[in-house]
């Protein structure tokens, strides 16, 4: 089951990406980019010819952290232990083969240019997929290491992921699948993070932009929660 009421929605409408406030969100929205279903699991589907944020090269359908009053949720990993949680699975990639389905992200100020701290990510590749963590070491770099988590979850098999960042700035990411696939990563964060004011996203952000209508990325939630505590 997923509790939306602390996020809200972008999609990729065919002139300008729109944003879904909270409250719309969780009153019944559905369109043909967010199906909700019987069983309290909904599905997010984003073609490569959708519109794109402002800042961004892709098109996506994603979730951002919210408060339950649609204001936006900002915070310094030192605040609280924080976790984000989902199980999921990836129904379709696009040619790229690559979907980001969660991140960590920075807020846009000085220091940090928008950046998200962690990507994490399908990758399907020779017939199966595997999860990648996608980790800038310090606000503003440029290039991201990618780190291999699990290896063969494989389009349309369901999996969970945990993030969790500690107020000491320990990040650990575990994935695990319903076929017995499982991998973890840790890492202590740069101190520099600790400046930046972060937010936690999820979804189908597809990293390609080019192909048919019916190309794209589809994706079903069927567990998603947030904790600060």
């Amino acid at each position: 089951m997923l509790d939306l009421t602390t996020w809200n929605l972008t999609v990729p409408v065919h002139h300008s990406a729109t944003l879904i406030e909270t409250a719309r969100l969780n009153n019944g929205y559905q369109s043909q980019y967010f199906r909700t279903h019987s069983d309290g699991s909904v599905t997010l589907w984003v073609p490569v010819n959708g519109s794109r944020t402002a800042d961004a090269h892709y098109p996506r359908t994603e979730l951002r952290e919210t408060q339950h009053d649609g204001r936006l949720s900002y915070w310094y990993y030192a605040s609280a232990d924080s976790y984000l949680s989902a199980v999921l699975s990836v129904k379709q990639v696009p040619s790229r083969n690559k979907i980001v389905i969660g991140q960590i992200h920075s807020k846009d100020e000085v220091g940090s240019e928008n950046d998200p701290l962690l990507k994490l990510q399908y990758h399907y590749r020779k017939g199966t997929g595997r999860i990648e963590a996608l980790l800038r070491k310090r606000p503003g770099d440029k290039e991201n290491e990618n780190i291999v988590v699990v290896d063969n979850i494989k389009l349309g098999e369901r999996f969970g992921y945990d993030i969790r960042l500690t107020p000491s700035g320990k990040l650990s990411i575990i994935v695990s699948s319903s076929e017995r696939d499982e991998g973890t990563y840790s890492r202590q964060l740069s101190g520099y993070w600790s400046k930046q004011q972060l937010y936690f996203k999820a979804g189908a952000y597809i990293q390609d932009n080019d192909g048919e209508n019916n190309e794209g990325g589809r994706v079903t939630f069927y567990w998603l929660n947030m904790l600060h505590r």
